[in-house]
């Protein structure tokens, strides 16, 4: 792809957000689109929200459990951007009808930083003597791209799916807690629907964090201090819609909730 297709493609996905429409797959579009020309059109759409007020809040990795993977049809992760807007507090209502398009929950496991990492090189023992602190999370993701019908190329573009999310209602050390065996249960509307294990992401949610520190480290971008970073969903996705409410727990860490409208 020229540099006029990476725009074009940024500004088409950064007007479907806007619009709440859909667009046509990408990799139907761009036979070759390479994962590293994905990440441009990402960045541009960036870009855009940036220069509309969006301030850039942390990263996430995602698809990197195999009920995910296998629910997308999309064997890699994906990784993105998080911006202030997309933050939403514990028991605040969640406005998904008003501002998403085909919003699917995952639980996960939030890492607080409390110094930057900059990859390549990065290991598991960096990763967790960076973190200041894990947290329970709801992701909710979203998709500009017609029914889900992504390729990795596809979602990367698209800001790894990005939504909107929610931290829960604890921050423990990282130290105090084994994040490959933590369990977790996610109910829905009073129902248990899942239940995961740290391992599902990765093997560990520490596993996920350093390759997303070393992926994104590839294009010169690090983990900042004081970033939020969204591990990956250790559950499947869960479509959800205005009147549903969701609650996970985390063994060792913490519980997180949210209501949507």
């Amino acid at each position: 792809m020229n540099k006029q297709q990476i725009q074009a493609c940024g500004d088409e996905l950064y007007n479907a957000l806007l619009q709440k429409q859909t667009v046509k797959p990408l990799t139907q579009r761009f036979n070759e689109l390479s994962i590293e020309e994905a990440y441009h059109i990402s960045l541009r759409m960036l870009e855009l929200r940036v220069q509309a007020g969006a301030k850039i809040i942390g990263k996430k990795i995602g698809v990197t459990s195999k009920a995910v993977q296998t629910m997308l049809n999309v064997h890699q992760p994906d990784f993105g951007y998080l911006t202030h807007d997309m933050a939403y507090s514990q028991g605040e209502e969640m406005p998904i009808s008003e501002k998403l398009i085909q919003p699917k929950a995952e639980g996960e496991i939030a890492f607080i930083l409390k110094k930057d990492l900059i990859g390549p090189g990065i290991t598991n023992a960096d990763v967790l003597a960076a973190t200041d602190c894990v947290m329970p999370c709801f992701e909710i993701v979203d998709s500009r791209i017609e029914d889900w019908k992504i390729k990795i190329q596809d979602t990367v573009a698209d800001n790894a799916s990005c939504g909107l999310f929610v931290l829960g209602d604890k921050a423990v050390s990282p130290s105090k807690v084994d994040l490959s065996t933590c369990g977790m249960v996610v109910e829905k509307n009073g129902q248990i629907i899942s239940t995961g294990a740290g391992a599902a992401a990765l093997g560990s949610p520490v596993n996920c964090v350093t390759w997303l520190a070393n992926t994104l480290g590839q294009f010169g971008i690090p983990l900042k201090a004081g970033e939020v970073i969204l591990s990956g969903s250790l559950v499947p996705l869960e479509p959800v819609k205005a009147g549903d409410f969701m609650s996970l727990s985390i063994g060792g860490i913490g519980n997180a909730s949210v209501r949507f409208v």
